[in-house]
């Protein structure tokens, strides 16, 4: 136990350097939110895309692996189709525009793209960025806690407390530069623990082989389309699993950093980076459930009774299991690094649209960046307090939540809202500012509709639930925008 805490010391330890070093960089508020936009390309890739899985990918997708055998790979699938779309097709337009406008935050880019002559956009904007990052923060520091239960045997509540300061340390002290950096350290970590942990796991299988295995557990963990085949409800999880990729489409976290990249010739190198990390990370995460599956199922007895709601300890589990206990504090640093990368870039998007977009652009447009950076630095404390408290009650309210779609209704919350809105500003030269307010507003009210209401219909119920809120809410997002951009 001893070392573990060593090996956690010293990656604490490091994110605070690299928070102290952003902190010399940091001269004005364009440095705080967008690093000075002079970012390389391995630092936005890794960061883009350690922003974008967090808790989900560790805890979450493993989870999946284990509960749904291979056709979790239905995730990986939309998840590389969204990422591929948004570096190959939309990073580079955005980035030029963004720097025609000299924006820094989303609602800049946005008032902008449409030359509104209102606060309505800016407005709309920030307000629901403010609503689903709390929900997502929250939904990664209710990881932060079952990381440290999990894996150290701390209250639940003692190690999201830790995980919360910790991240607000370096936030507040390097804002998106030491995030930025704090990402590709991360993400680095995220990758040598994902390969490692199901390629030892897989040697170590002294049994049948692995796929053997699996099929005498439960024949249908080994079906493309998942357990008993290609039928009506198989068919709508199925689309939920790979609409979570739209969420790469526009989400204001990831896109932020395409600002703040050096010039369009960084994306061409760091798309191939990201997409690569994607494919990996993802699809070892899967294994990592389905070995597990196959290390931890006792033929007659309810699989998440013995790894958790929704698996969401099998990655836990399985380090316990094959990995020498010098190792289990580095798995430990894995899941905080995927928890934490996604809590920094989130407060610091949030943080600008309360401080930038609501108070300086609206009420003090004279503000200078002293007051400014200062000024964003608690909002973010007072950001991240909120989604605590949201968290704790969260935890207190629903004892039986899964990790994966806790955060994929956050996660779903900001793309509903935002990449409808992106793709359309981006392709459409019709796209007019009412429309883009109508997406917006109809993105963000699907949300809680097909989540609570739709799934509650006799009959039909249970069809919404497999398929999720991110496919219907984003498609009518799209038509809202289109038919008001029309008339």
């Amino acid at each position: 136990m001893f070392t573990q805490y060593i090996i956690l010391i010293c990656y604490f330890i490091t994110l605070f350097a690299i928070g102290f070093f952003a902190s010399k960089k940091i001269n004005n508020i364009k440095d705080y939110y967008v690093g000075g936009k002079r970012l390389g390309f391995w630092v936005v890739a890794f960061s883009t895309r350690a922003t974008g899985e967090s808790a989900w990918l560790l805890l979450g997708l493993t989870g999946m692996g284990a509960i749904a055998g291979i056709s979790a790979f239905w995730v990986v699938v939309g998840e590389v189709i969204g990422v591929s779309v948004a570096w190959l097709w939309m990073a580079k337009p955005f980035k030029k525009l963004t720097d025609q406008y000299q924006s820094i935050t989303i609602p800049d880019y946005l008032v902008s793209r449409f030359n509104s002559k209102s606060h309505t956009l800016r407005i709309l904007s920030a307000t629901v960025l403010s609503v689903f990052v709390v929900i997502y923060v929250s939904a990664q520091i209710d990881a932060t806690g079952s990381a440290f239960e999990a894996f150290l045997g701390w209250d639940y509540y003692t190690g999201a407390l830790v995980g919360f300061v910790i991240v607000l340390l370096y936030i507040l002290t390097g804002g998106f530069i030491a995030v930025a950096w704090s990402d590709l350290f991360q993400g680095l970590l995220m990758l040598f623990g994902l390969v490692l942990l199901p390629t030892v796991a897989w040697m170590m299988i002294t049994g049948a082989p692995l796929f053997t295995g699996i099929t005498q557990i439960d024949p249908g963990l080994m079906n493309i389309w998942g357990s008993g085949g290609l039928t009506a409800i198989n068919l709508f999880t199925i689309l939920g699993f790979v609409m979570i990729g739209l969420g790469f489409m526009g989400s204001p976290q990831l896109f932020v950093r395409f600002m703040a990249i050096k010039n369009e010739a960084e994306i061409n190198k760091g798309r191939w980076v990201a997409i690569l990390f994607t494919i990996i990370t993802d699809s070892a995460a899967v294994m990592v459930g389905i070995i597990g599956r196959y290390y931890f199922d006792q033929q007659g007895t309810d699989i998440e009774l013995i790894i958790g709601n929704g698996g969401q300890n099998v990655l836990s589990m399985l380090v316990s299991e094959v990995m020498p206990a010098i190792l289990v504090g580095l798995f430990v640093a894995v899941v905080l690094s995927a928890i934490m990368s996604t809590i920094d870039s989130l407060l610091v998007v949030a943080s600008s649209a309360i401080t930038r977009d609501f108070y300086q652009q609206i009420f003090q447009p004279q503000a200078d960046d002293k007051k400014l950076t200062k000024m964003s630095r608690r909002v973010t404390l007072l950001m991240a307090l909120i989604a605590l408290g949201v968290a704790f009650f969260v935890s207190v309210l629903s004892p039986d939540r899964t990790i994966f779609w806790f955060i994929v209704f956050g996660w779903s919350g900001i793309a509903a809202t935002f990449c409808p809105v992106m793709i359309l500003s981006l392709f459409w030269k019709g796209y007019t500012e009412k429309g883009a307010i109508a997406s917006m507003i109809t993105g963000f009210l699907c949300i809680p509709v097909f989540k609570f209401g739709m799934t509650g219909i006799p009959g039909i119920g249970i069809y919404f639930d497999k398929m999720d809120v991110m496919l219907p809410s984003f498609l009518l997002a799209m038509l809202a925008g289109y038919i008001f951009s029309k008339i």
